[in-house]
């Protein structure tokens, strides 16, 4: 699909009256949506905002966060979404480098210094840029899993082919409905927006329910293991739910042939925000793979790492007023993952930043989860170092269990299906203050948990 004017304009001139999405409990045609969209737009221009301009946009999923982030994108802006849990400290180092210049907060008492604070208001008039599918649009963070995060700059027309790929592998149409279950400051939320748009099919934005009553209606969703659990066992389940695209953690074989039992087809794949989401995916069958790259993706092993090329790769890292390559001299972008491919599918071994030595054998995190996560009352795992005087470093297990599953107990579990120094010496249940909601973990901040507990 190829846009001569924004998604949202596009579909209104093809299909006005269509259902496009679902605010809170409202449903919006396309005209609907398009009409609101201009007068927020307008709003912003009238505020200051032109094209080019840095906005952050500091919101939780809800109604008015996806309107402003129509309308803002429609301004021309280069948008900087933040989690409104981001500490203060962190802002202070991180922010001065985006090159901003307004701010929109509408959850959290975010303090943004020197920035220009935006309201949500409406108005007639100019309503936006012209189209560009090549305009630096967003600015989405990177996990930080090893320091700062990094700011990877996407334009509209990367995200649009991060969706296609996805699209050629998950059947996603005008008559069906996807929930925005994952946050927008996330790449994997902005995944779910993007495949709204190119086919112009339905999106649900609700705000503080169940994940069961939240799908009601829906027959798409991205989840993360646990909450697929959780919502197989839950009796007030939707039977509208019939394609889940899973990600974030081992995705235990249980949980995917239950899923299918339940009429449930369950998807999965690996991907990252610089590409913005996802590279390589298939339909879950139980192998280790990440099934082969989707169209628009080229993947090689160099030296053991991942090297991907896409058209959804990001135009690079956003400081200072500049881009940062992401790309190495040979016009690839080296992931740090360590994977192999056989057969044309890519098996992800696990990163390479988080290979450590006990003892002066290597433990790749990664591998141990796997066996783990075979046990039928395991929900995720996480594998991360301590520090140890005789070994150098041991693992920890961090585990959420079902119910009646106690982690200590899975210590004989693994004995027949790990090498000694491969087993866990101590096993923690997962804490609620470390799941952020999104799609990933960070493994420093598990890290830093462990050796607080331990210590």
């Amino acid at each position: 699909m190829t846009f001569s004017d924004w998604p949202w304009r596009h579909w209104c001139r093809l299909r006005p009256d269509a259902p496009a999405v679902e605010l809170a409990g409202e449903l919006l045609s396309w005209r609907a949506l398009c009409m609101r969209v201009d007068a927020l737009a307008a709003g912003f221009y009238q505020q200051g905002v032109r094209e080019g301009d840095g906005v952050a946009l500091c919101a939780r999923n809800r109604a008015a966060t996806l309107l402003a982030w129509l309308a803002l994108l429609q301004c021309g802006a280069r948008l900087l979404p933040l989690n409104p849990q981001l500490p203060a400290e962190q802002l202070a180092t991180l922010l001065p480098g985006m090159t901003l210049r307004f701010a929109l907060t509408l959850d959290g008492a975010v303090p943004l210094a020197g920035l220009t604070a935006l309201r949500m208001d409406n108005a007639t008039g100019d309503c936006g840029a012209a189209w560009d599918a090549r305009r630096l649009a967003t600015m989405t963070l990177t996990s930080g899993s090893s320091g700062v995060p990094k700011a990877a700059v996407h334009t509209p027309g990367a995200h649009l082919a991060s969706a296609a790929g996805v699209l050629a592998v998950i059947p996603f149409s005008e008559n069906n409905r996807w929930l925005l279950s994952l946050p927008l400051f996330h790449v994997s939320g902005q995944g779910i927006l993007w495949r709204w748009l190119l086919v112009g099919a339905q999106l649900a934005v609700r705000e503080e329910m169940g994940l069961a009553q939240a799908l009601s209606g829906c027959s798409h969703a991205s989840l993360v293991p646990t909450q697929l659990w959780r919502l197989l066992n839950d009796p007030q389940r939707p039977d509208t739910l019939h394609t889940v695209l899973l990600g974030g953690a081992t995705i235990p074989v249980e949980l995917t042939h239950a899923a299918q039992q339940r009429g449930i087809a369950c998807f999965c794949g690996y991907g990252m925000t610089e590409l913005a989401s996802t590279v390589c995916a298939k339909a879950a069958d139980g192998l280790p793979d990440v099934g082969a790259p989707l169209p628009g993706r080229e993947v090689r092993i160099v030296a053991n790492e991942v090297w991907v090329r896409a058209a959804s790769l990001a135009s690079g890292y956003w400081h200072n007023g500049m881009l940062l390559p992401l790309t190495n001299a040979e016009g690839w972008f080296a992931t740090r993952d360590r994977g192999v491919i056989a057969d044309g599918r890519l098996t992800i071994v696990g990163r390479l930043d988080n290979l450590f030595f006990s003892a002066g054998e290597g433990i790749q995190p990664e591998e141990v989860e796997r066996v783990i996560a075979r046990h039928p009352g395991v929900c995720q795992v996480f594998v991360v170092p301590v520090k140890d005087a005789e070994f150098g470093q041991r693992p920890v297990a961090v585990v959420e269990c079902s119910d009646g599953v106690l982690p200590e107990r899975l210590s004989a579990w693994v004995r027949e299906s790990l090498a000694r120094f491969q087993q866990p010496v101590h096993w923690l249940p997962l804490p609620d203050t470390l799941k952020t909601g999104g799609i990933k973990l960070s493994r420093r901040q598990l890290q830093e948990w462990v050796a607080s507990v331990l210590a």
